[in-house]
C-alpha cells in the first residue's frame, strides 16, 4: 500500500517536530514537507500534492482559514486537517465550510491526530470533540443564510423598500401611499420580491426579514 504523504504546516518548529515524531511511529505515514506559514503551505502543496495537510490556524502572512480555503485550488486532491489550540466556534464553522477533513485541538490526546489522519485517508471527516450532527445542521443553516443573503442583495433599491414595509405588516394601499406610487405598482413589486426570494407567502417574507435582522420580531 502506498504511504500517505503528509505536509506539516505550523509556525512553531517544536510542534512540527512533535508531529513528525508521532507520525514516525507509523510506516504507512510519510511526512514529505513542512511549512511555517500559510503562503509556504500553498506553494509546497501545489508542488508536492500531499494526500494530507496538517495545519495550524494562527500563522503569519496567510492564516490557516485562508490557506484552507485556497488549498483546494493549489492541490485539489489534498485533504486538510486543522491542528490548533483555538476552539472558537466561529472559526471552527468557517473551517468546515472551507472543506476541511478534520479538526484536532492541540490539548487533545496526540492519538486523536493520528485517528483524524486515518479517517481523512478513508474519505471521512473528523469533528473531534464537536457534535457532528449539530455542526452539520449549523453548516446547512449557514449555507441557507448565505443563499438568502445573496437573493436579498439581488433586490433593487425600490424592492428593498417595499420588502421592509411588507415585512413590517403594512398593506399594499399603505405602502403605495407612503412611497407615492400606485397600489398596482406595489403589487408588481410584491410579486417580483416573492419570486426573487423564492418565497410563497408574506409570513415567509417576514420570517426571512427577522432572520437577517431587517425588522424586529
Amino acid at each position: 500500500m502506498k504511504p500517505c504523504d503528509i505536509l506539516l504546516v505550523d509556525d512553531h518548529k517544536v510542534v512540527i517536530e512533535g508531529i513528525r515524531s508521532l507520525l514516525g511511529q507509523r510506516p504507512d505515514l510519510r511526512v514529505v514537507g513542512e511549512a511555517h506559514n500559510g503562503a509556504q503551505a500553498l506553494l509546497l502543496a501545489a508542488r508536492l500534492h500531499p494526500d494530507i495537510v496538517i495545519m495550524d490556524i494562527s500563522m503569519p502572512q496567510v492564516s490557516g482559514v485562508e490557506a484552507a480555503q485556497t488549498m483546494r485550488m493549489a492541490s485539489p486532491g489534498s485533504r486538510v486537517i486543522i491542528y490548533t489550540m483555538h476552539s472558537d466556534h466561529r472559526f471552527i464553522l468557517e473551517l468546515f465550510q472551507a472543506g476541511i477533513a478534520g479538526l484536532v485541538l492541540k490539548e487533545d490526546d496526540p492519538q486523536e491526530l493520528v485517528r483524524a489522519v486515518d479517517l481523512a485517508r478513508a474519505g471521512g471527516v473528523s469533528y473531534g470533540r464537536y457534535d457532528p450532527k449539530r455542526m452539520l445542521a449549523e453548516l446547512l443553516q449557514s449555507t441557507a443564510d448565505a443563499s438568502e443573503g445573496e437573493r436579498l442583495n439581488a433586490l433593487s433599491p425600490r424592492e428593498k423598500e417595499v420588502f421592509r414595509l411588507l415585512a413590517d405588516g403594512l398593506s399594499v394601499k399603505s405602502i403605495a401611499a407612503q412611497l407615492h406610487i400606485s397600489p398596482k405598482t406595489v403589487e408588481t413589486h410584491k410579486y417580483n420580491i416573492l419570486e426573487k426570494l423564492a418565497l410563497e407567502t408574506l409570513a415567509d417574507l417576514t420570517k426571512l426579514a427577522i432572520r437577517h435582522g431587517m425588522i424586529r420580531a
